[in-house]
Order: structure tokens, then C-alpha cells, then sequence
């Protein structure tokens, strides 16, 4: 019985997994169709032990954030994360001049980082 579970779930997760969309594939998909809402860039991001670059994109009337985090404390070494379903009103709060008390970094845990997309 114990085996016979084991492989059913084996076989949902493998299920579930094929459904979803590799982060990469969904990148290049936005950044091919979309259309670019705007960015905050490196020389804005100077400061931030973590964030290196944002892009906004306007796709299917939603707003896609695709954010490029340092691995390392240098930003030689980035991976690429993607956000989906952003509200308008939080991509201009993270971008926008609102808050000179807060970092990027600070308003991107606020505005963006929960819209994190379903993929792998």
C-alpha cells in the first residue's frame, strides 16, 4: 500500500510540474511581447546590496515585473525573477519619486515581491 501511494503521488507531482511554465520561458516571452512600462536601472540601484535592475511590462493588460537580483555583493553574478499581476498603483509607488524615506530595495518587499509568478 505504502508503494502504491508513493508512486501516485510521484505521478501527480510529476503532473503538476509539466503544467507549469519554466521562469525563463515566461522571461522571454514578456520581454518579446510585451511592451516596456518603464525601469528602474543600475545607476538608480547603486546602493542596493540586492536588487540590480527592474522592468516593467505592459502585457494582456497587466502589468510583469522582471527583476535582476545580485547573487553576490557585486552584481557580477544575477539571476532573473518575474512577477506577475502587478497593480498599477504599486509598480508607480516602487518607481516613482512617492517615498524618498524608503530604498528600492524596501519598496520593491512592499510593492512587488508577493506577485511572485507560478513558474519554475
Amino acid at each position: 500500500m505504502k508503494i502504491f501511494t508513493f508512486i501516485i503521488s510521484m505521478c501527480l507531482s510529476l503532473l503538476l510540474h509539466a503544467q507549469q511554465t519554466s521562469c525563463e520561458s515566461l522571461i522571454e516571452y514578456v520581454e518579446e511581447n510585451g511592451s516596456k512600462k518603464g525601469s528602474v536601472g543600475a545607476m538608480q540601484l547603486l546602493q542596493s546590496t540586492w536588487l540590480k535592475n527592474v522592468e516593467a511590462y505592459s502585457i494582456n493588460n497587466s502589468i510583469v515585473v522582471i527583476a535582476e537580483i545580485k547573487k553576490d555583493s557585486y552584481g557580477f553574478s544575477t539571476k532573473q525573477y518575474i512577477f506577475c499581476g502587478i497593480p498599477e498603483s504599486n509598480w508607480e509607488y516602487f518607481s516613482g519619486f512617492y517615498s524618498l524615506t524608503t530604498t528600492y530595495g524596501e519598496r520593491f518587499q512592499k510593492y512587488i515581491i508577493d506577485y511572485q509568478c507560478d513558474c519554475y
